[in-house]
């Protein structure tokens, strides 16, 4: 068996655990001056949905990734193709429906649709997949049923503009997509054993993904100290205004899908399509996704798809929330 890492590689990774021994005694020596920092309440606020906002999304990253491991080392190649549809029109919408079969966060299906590519879906199915596991799936419905009790029709509106807004993305991808962008960062195949070639992956997806939702993390969280409440509460009661208010609020606060609904619904200055909004945005664009975006598939990616998935979701629960709510 042929060692793909090189030696350069190799010594990179050997220093992963003497930098994370010496940031442990370093944090442990400097334990006195970071408990007086904490003790301003507005570093003591950005800490806590700092750490908030990545212990939410680690489990489900870990998820995500182990999917993706799973998919490198133990599917043939090929076989995924075979599932979906040949058309591109057909395969969008079945690669939705499969998402949302999946429960899973927003951060661990990033490597999962990446992977996807990699073994020959089309890329707009799966970024449609990308988009639809972490809006749809069984776990983030019966959170939003326990959210909003009494209201099938909010877990109703947020599949049905969910799927709606995520197979609007693949199909417009299909038609006015770069997917020059995307094969340009297929993963190199592994060598091994499958069970080596799925600890490697793994490994490797969670380092990369796992970077880049710290640094989303922290975005999160300094703007959500950054900016005053009374900023947002101004935007309530402005008509269509309060959507768009709602939907921006979503972005910035990164919020992971299996618990966004709790906090929707404690936004009641805001209308159910607002809420609604909120819902159907957050797992498709936030700021720590949109870092793990330019991490997992470059900055040129990000620059189209973001906008991309934001109108068609705003798009999506706006027409749903007015059918319905």
């Amino acid at each position: 068996m042929v060692d793909s890492a090189g030696p350069a590689t190799r010594r990179r990774a050997g220093w992963g655990l003497p930098i994370i021994a010496a940031l442990v005694v370093v944090a442990a020596l400097a334990q006195p001056w970071l408990r007086q920092a904490l003790d301003v309440p507005a570093v003591a606020n950005w800490s806590t949905i700092f750490v908030a906002v990545v212990v939410q999304a680690t489990p489900f990253l870990v998820l995500g990734v182990a999917v993706s491991g799973a998919v490198t080392a133990f599917v043939p190649a090929g076989a995924i193709t075979r599932v979906l549809p040949g058309r591109v029109a057909f395969a969008v919408p079945v690669a939705a429906v499969a998402g949302a079969a999946l429960p899973g966060c927003e951060c661990g299906a990033v490597p999962v649709a990446r992977r996807l590519m990699g073994h020959g879906v089309a890329p707009s199915a799966a970024l449609t997949f990308l988009l639809s596991s972490p809006a749809v799936n069984p776990v983030v419905l019966v959170a939003t049923a326990v959210a909003f009790p009494g209201r099938p029709e909010m877990v109703l509106g947020r599949a049905l503009g969910g799927l709606l807004a995520a197979a609007a993305v693949g199909w417009v991808w299909s038609l006015l997509g770069r997917d020059d962008l995307l094969r340009a960062r297929r993963p190199v195949p592994e060598t091994g054993s499958p069970l080596v070639v799925f600890l490697a992956t793994a490994q490797h997806d969670f380092l990369s993904a796992g970077g880049f939702l710290v640094v989303g993390a922290a975005a999160a969280a300094t703007l959500q100290t950054v900016v005053p409440r009374a900023v947002v509460d101004a935007f309530a009661g402005s008509g269509w205004g309060s959507v768009l208010a709602l939907a921006v609020l979503a972005v910035l606060l990164a919020i992971c899908s299996e618990a966004d609904a709790f906090v929707a619904a404690s936004l009641r200055q805001f209308s159910p399509t607002a809420q609604l909004a909120f819902l159907v945005v957050g797992p498709m664009v936030d700021v720590k996704l949109i870092a793990l975006h330019v991490g997992t598939f470059g900055r040129a990616f990000a620059l189209r798809f973001v906008p991309l998935a934001f109108v068609c979701a705003v798009g999506s629960a706006s027409l749903i929330g007015w059918l319905l709510l």
